[in-house]
């Protein structure tokens, strides 16, 4: 058997230590990595910048602050061990918070896309079987629809406090229960666990095919995968001059990525403040406000998607109207990037560290990413295997490859899942004895850097985000005109990928279509449109719609996408903007 792997050790990381045990209480975490050394004599930096006020939140604040959410949920709600928060919430201060204050008590968190129209969060809290919704005041209205419908009483619906706004009335808001729990006796005992086997989110995949899974991730996946990265960029370790190191206590990052999203919960927000740096917390996305918010804090770390970096170069002038010599390092995940978008980027930001790294929810984030030996990461490339993380080419006559051969890669990481939760099925699909079989087709080169190459499975990367044709296919089926359909998704230059419906209309409908272009273009909108109304927007059909006599399927009805994905090509059709 053919296996990949790097020769470091990783060091022993306790096993009893929960999420925020580790991050925010434990002494020794940096030693792990640094030879028994501590660096906390370097931190007089804040943890948190709220971006709008300036307002600087430092470790006591945040032991504070968490320790009295985690005393209030006890108390009035009645949150114990292996109760399911869900938190339907923009990126905000007290976000990590609510997180950590559950994880105090035991209980698990799922973060869920903001986003979500009313059956999506509907669909998200039934399948992790919710106690209890914190979430944005934005997004309100649907938390209420959804909480409703799934049985949930509305004074379980807590609204985070966002810019000076008390909660509507009938609702306790955040800031509220975390004073009320500081100012009321314990109730609460943080219990003994085993990190290894403690769940601690619910975090939503796509997985490879069908509606998102929520995929089981325990206490220990994050903190090793953590330790993973920081020792894959020696976080502490004096390997070169202070100047030159990637990573130093009292540097800046940008929050930009979501903390629902898997890349933003490990990378962007536990990573960074495990390096002793400040993160500035990013609401809600916005390419001037990220221009703005780089020049006002002097920011030096940028953590990114691919379509953060085609912004950078598709509007150079905006770009040349603000100070951005501070970033000294750019880290992007999710999708890979073209040759002449690395290009671009470069020239952007001659003297920055730039490079990809690749990981999925099913392996709690990252398995490699570019090098430390490296200041421009191998265009193309995902990078370098991590510490501790093994891999292996699958290829279509079962056989392991060796090095350059195609094949679907399979990952063995102690930061991998314990699969999905509730779904036997698809764990078993996707997690084969201790392995995640990833759906993506690679090559691992002799210097163990990763390459890319495809995707076997189905699922479709939209501004990297998971999307699976099969949900899509579900809502198009669900339209009155329609008898058939098959989504794929065709390259866009912003969002890497969009999805595109071929759709065989019944024959009312088809009669319709024929009449006229303008009845054509009226059943096409009429389809679009009823996926928007039933999924997030980045869901949304902006390949737009392509009607077809048949949708080509094999013998026994599998849909051979493929072939649509080949017709796709030779459509030459322009996206509509999501």
């Amino acid at each position: 058997m053919n296996i990949f792997e790097t020769t470091e050790t990783l060091p022993v990381v306790p096993h009893d230590l929960s999420i925020p045990q580790f991050f925010l209480d434990y002494e020794g975490n940096e030693k792990l990595i640094n030879n028994g050394q501590s660096v906390r004599g370097l931190e007089p930096n804040p943890w948190f910048i709220e971006e709008k006020t300036g307002r600087r939140i430092g470790l006591n604040e945040i032991r504070s602050r968490s320790f009295g959410l985690a005393n209030a949920l006890s108390a009035r709600y009645n949150i114990v061990k292996d109760d399911v928060v869900l938190i339907f919430s923009r990126n905000h201060v007290d976000y990590p918070i609510a997180i950590w204050a559950v994880h105090r008590l035991g209980g698990i968190v799922s973060g869920a896309n903001p986003d979500f129209v009313s059956n999506e969060l509907l669909y998200q809290i039934r399948t992790c079987n919710a106690k209890l919704i914190l979430v944005h005041p934005d997004a309100l209205e649907t938390a209420v629809t959804a909480a409703s419908r799934a049985g949930i009483a509305l004074d379980r619906v807590i609204v985070f406090d966002v810019d000076g706004r008390n909660a509507p009335q009938g609702y306790q808001s955040v800031a509220k229960l975390i004073c009320e729990g500081l100012n009321q006796p314990t109730h609460f005992v943080e219990p003994k666990i085993d990190a290894r086997t403690k769940l601690a989110f619910l975090s939503f995949s796509s997985g490879t095919t069908g509606k998102p899974k929520a995929v089981a991730i325990p206490h220990f996946s994050v903190i090793i995968n953590v330790i993973q990265m920081a020792m894959h960029f020696k976080v502490f370790q004096e390997y070169a001059p202070w100047r030159e190191r990637r990573f130093r206590p009292g540097d800046i990052a940008i929050g930009v990525l979501p903390i629902y999203h898997i890349y933003g919960l490990v990378l962007n927000l536990h990573f960074i403040l495990y390096s002793r740096m400040s993160l500035v917390l990013v609401e809600k996305f916005s390419f001037v406000k990220m221009l703005e918010l780089i020049e006002r804090y002097r920011i030096s770390h940028l953590m990114l998607v691919p379509p953060h970096i085609v912004l950078f170069c598709k509007q150079t002038r905006l770009v040349e109207n603000y100070a951005l010599g501070s970033v000294r390092f750019i880290m992007v995940g999710a999708a890979p990037l073209s040759n002449e978008v690395n290009s671009q980027i470069f020239n952007i930001f001659p003297e920055a560290h730039i490079g990809q790294a690749y990981g999925m929810t099913e392996t709690c984030t990252s398995v490699s990413a570019f090098p430390i030996t490296k200041k421009r990461g191998t265009a193309g490339s995902a990078g370098l295997l991590k510490p501790g993380v093994r891999a292996r080419i699958l290829k279509e006559d079962g056989s392991f490859g060796t090095f350059d051969e195609p094949g679907e890669l399979c990952i063995w990481s102690p930061s991998n899942a314990l699969g999905y939760f509730e779904n036997e099925e698809a764990t078993r699909e996707t997690f084969v004895d201790g392995w995640v079989r990833t759906g993506d087709e690679a090559k691992i080169d002799r210097n163990l850097e990763l390459w890319i190459m495809d995707r076997i499975k189905e699922i479709m990367k939209v501004r990297g985000f998971q999307v699976a044709p099969a949900e899509l296919e579900g809502c198009i089926l669900d339209h009155p005109d329609v008898n058939d359909t098959c989504v794929v998704g065709i390259p866009d230059d912003y969002s890497g990928e969009v999805p595109l419906a071929f759709v065989v209309l019944k024959d009312e409908a088809s009669a319709r279509a024929e009449r006229s272009v303008e009845e054509n273009a009226k059943v096409k909108a009429s389809i679009q449109k009823h996926v928007s109304d039933n999924k997030v927007y980045y869901k949304r059909l902006a390949g737009g719609v392509e009607i077809v006599s048949t949708i080509p399927k094999n013998p026994s009805g599998k849909l051979l996408r493929r072939v649509l994905r080949e017709k796709a090509k030779h459509l030459n059709r322009p996206t509509t903007k999501l």
